[in-house]
């Protein structure tokens, strides 16, 4: 590896390590004063909160990682500006394309290295982020996961708890379902089993139900339950994947495919976590163009700005797009990988001729 190579990998890493640390910075500062305001009235560890906003942080930062490569990259090039050194680039046979594919090839590198290791420590750090928070919020009396024996709904009203396991979800309806209804003091007072429950109100309506009290078995055409879960909240429990490894979105999709329950929330989210080292890599190639195209323009804040409206701008196309792929408005992988595309494309057409500039 040459010397000019090696200046750059490291020029680069530090320009990605100093904003990394002070996105991190903010991020941080900005959650802790959110968990501050959310503790205000309760009675909690002083560093308690601070512990908080260290766990959630990584999964936030995790989102920005778009921005910080093009923050990065541009302050990466305004030092070489300020001395000419792209010109000594030049002199000794190293063109712009050269430098652009050395910082591609890192930042590559950089984003296989934030999803395998990153990614799914910050997916375990906002587990535990949730499960403390939890204690502290009203949500705390409900709990809803999916295993690969169905879904586990435990819910509390009117000081009774109910144990509710489902083999299925179709549409609104609960399949092959087993409640258990306990008292204020964990007391069981009866078993309720159905082959198909209505829950699209809170008010759930049991079909043929099969009540089991002590000894005694008793049927009922329609029995209605008053629950704090309807299927639009269901289906909500399960959206929080930044929670989740890899491994766990894998083991997740698996456990939705036999419930029943769709994947495609699931799907989006991997298919985001395999683009998401070329998204990195494209918005660095974007950004390297942006800055040798307008490197004779007056001021660096105006280089940066220009940056910032247009990773701002991908952003939200990129996101517009997720919402139709989870929606189903659209097929999956092209509301992951389009955007992708037409970005390649974009940029394709804006490196010709980037060594003359």
């Amino acid at each position: 590896m040459s010397t000019y190579v090696q200046f750059l990998i490291f020029t680069f890493f530090r320009s990605f390590l100093n904003i990394f640390l002070i996105m991190f910075g903010m991020v941080f500062i900005l959650n802790l004063l959110s968990e501050l305001d959310f503790f205000r009235n309760l009675e909690v560890s002083n560093l308690f909160p601070l512990y908080l906003s260290l766990l959630n942080s990584g999964s936030l930062i995790f989102e920005l990682f778009p921005f910080i490569f093009l923050i990065s990259t541009q302050f990466f090039f305004i030092s070489f500006f300020k001395n000419n050194q792209l010109d000594i680039f030049k002199y000794s046979g190293l063109k712009n394309i050269s430098i652009i594919k050395i910082i591609s090839y890192l930042t590559l590198f950089i984003g296989f290295i934030i999803i395998i290791f990153f990614y799914n420590l910050s997916s375990n750090f906002k587990k535990i982020y949730l499960e403390l928070k939890s204690n502290y919020t009203t949500d705390n009396k409900y709990l809803a996961v999916i295993t690969k024996n169905g879904l586990w709904i435990k819910d509390k009203i009117d000081e009774k708890t109910l144990i509710i396991n489902s083999s299925k979800i179709e549409s609104n309806f609960l399949i092959d379902t087993f409640i258990s209804e306990f008292d204020k003091d964990f007391q069981i007072i009866r078993n309720i089993e159905s082959d198909k429950i209505n829950v699209k109100n809170k008010e759930w309506v049991i079909e043929n139900a099969k009540v089991f009290v002590e000894n005694k078995t008793t049927t009922l055409k329609n029995l209605k339950i008053k629950s704090n879960f309807d299927y639009d909240r269901i289906q909500s429990l399960f959206s929080n994947l930044s929670s989740l490894s890899i491994l766990e979105l894998f083991k997740l999709k698996e456990n939705y495919r036999l419930l029943g329950y769709s994947t495609v929330e699931v799907d989006v989210q991997i298919n985001k976590l395999a683009s998401y080292p070329f998204y990195l890599l494209l918005m660095t190639i974007l950004s390297s163009i942006i800055m040798l195209n307008f490197k004779n323009l007056r001021g660096s804040s105006i280089k940066i700005i220009i940056g910032l409206f247009c990773s701002v701008l991908i952003y939200y196309i990129n996101n517009f797009f997720y919402v139709l792929g989870n929606t189903e408005r659209i097929p999956l992988l092209i509301s992951i990988w389009i955007p992708l595309i037409i970005l390649s494309m974009i940029n394709i057409i804006m490196l010709r001729n980037i060594n003359e500039k």
